[in-house]
Parts: structure tokens; sequence; C-alpha cells
């Protein structure tokens, strides 16, 4: 599956547009990582946990995204974007979403 954030894929023709796919996850945060990350803005650096934590969760929404897009006959999602939101005291949701297409 290609996955870009262009609107195409460079060498390919875009054949056919079969629409809007997405893959999100919310994740909440762990109270280490609440305790880690609270000294951490006392101190200064980098927010380690909370690295890993969007991390994880940018890979899990799209591969959900990609998931989706293989069940309606996509090879191709184009023009990807992602989006963070808090969703709860403590939760955030992360979006990926995109065009889902065939090329050839």
């Amino acid at each position: 599956m290609i996955v870009t954030n262009i609107e195409t894929v460079p060498g390919k023709q875009i054949v056919k547009h079969l629409g809007l796919v997405s893959g999100n996850t919310v994740r909440s945060k762990h109270a280490g990582r609440d305790i880690m990350a609270g000294l951490k803005n006392i101190f200064g650096g980098e927010l380690k946990g909370y690295t890993e934590l969007l991390t994880e969760s940018r890979e899990e929404a799209t591969e959900r995204m990609i998931e989706q897009a293989r069940a309606i006959g996509a090879n191709a999602v184009v023009n990807v974007r992602f989006s963070t939101s808090s969703v709860a005291a403590g939760a955030a949701e992360l979006f990926a979403y995109g065009t889902a297409v065939v090329v050839e």
C-alpha cells in the first residue's frame, strides 16, 4: 500500500477515486508517564513517554486507515493528514485520514 501526504503518486496515474478513509485511536496517559512529565516540565527536556505514546498512536491510526483502504480495493492513500484532539481528561484521540485511490 502506497501512503503519501501529497495529492498524487509520482510516476503513477490515479485511475480510480474510492473516497475518504480514516483510522483513529484514543489513548490515555499512564500515571508513571504523568509523574515523569511533571518533573520534565519543571526541569525542561523532551517528554519521551509522551513522544512514544504519540508515535505508537500515529502508527496504529495509520494502520487502521490502511486496513479500511484495502477493504474497499485501494492500492494507495493520497493526501494523508493527521489530527490530534483531547476527548476527555487525560485522554487524546489521534486521527489519520486520506483519499483512497487505485493507481497504475
